[in-house]
């Protein structure tokens, strides 16, 4: 295990200096480069922060309105129906938009159901091999300009039903519920 520690405390650094050490030889103004990239991050940061602003505000919105608890209750029959427990469904539902709101849902799940539970191990693999569809949308193709987002949009959420049903699989097989 000390061999392991050891090296992941010097493998950044290592990979640092062989990049300016290989820029060094390539005669790559590495620091003026490093300035030039900070400069360039600054930029795409004070561009991305209206989409951000209305990413979140509308999240709020959607939440406060009480609209996602009527989807759920709408849905409870169908859920339980085909074994989705309707507890999930928040998650299932805000994973896409908001990373930041899911990572509460499945705080809360857990701390509700426990770590151990079929909730708490559905929720934790549901947040891991799902992904931030519309805030990856809207805020990253919205900063380089990109309009066009209907194919990124299926794959996107298609993708994340896979994520879903295949979390539900994986729980369900490896965890014996």
């Amino acid at each position: 295990m000390s061999l392991i520690n050891s090296i992941s405390l010097w493998l950044i650094p290592s990979i640092i200096g062989i990049i300016l050490v290989y820029g060094t030889f390539k005669r790559v103004p590495t620091y003026e480069s490093f300035v030039e990239g900070g400069k360039e991050g600054i930029k795409i940061a004070f561009s991305i922060i209206p989409y951000l602003v209305g990413m979140l505000v509308s999240i709020s919105i959607f939440r406060a309105s009480g609209a996602m608890d009527f989807i759920v209750d709408f849905l409870r029959p169908a859920l339980d129906m085909i074994g989705f427990p309707a507890d999930i469904a928040p998650l299932a539902f805000i994973r896409p938009i908001s990373g930041t709101a899911a990572l509460g849902m499945t705080t809360d799940l857990i701390a509700t159901y426990g770590p151990d539970s079929f909730i708490g191990r559905l929720a934790s693999i549901m947040q891991g091999s799902t992904d931030t569809t519309f805030y990856v949308l809207t805020v990253y193709f919205g900063a380089v300009g990109i309009r066009k987002m209907g194919d990124a949009l299926k794959v996107g959420l298609i993708a994340d039903i896979v994520g879903i049903i295949i979390s539900i699989i994986v729980v369900t097989i490896v965890f014996g519920y």
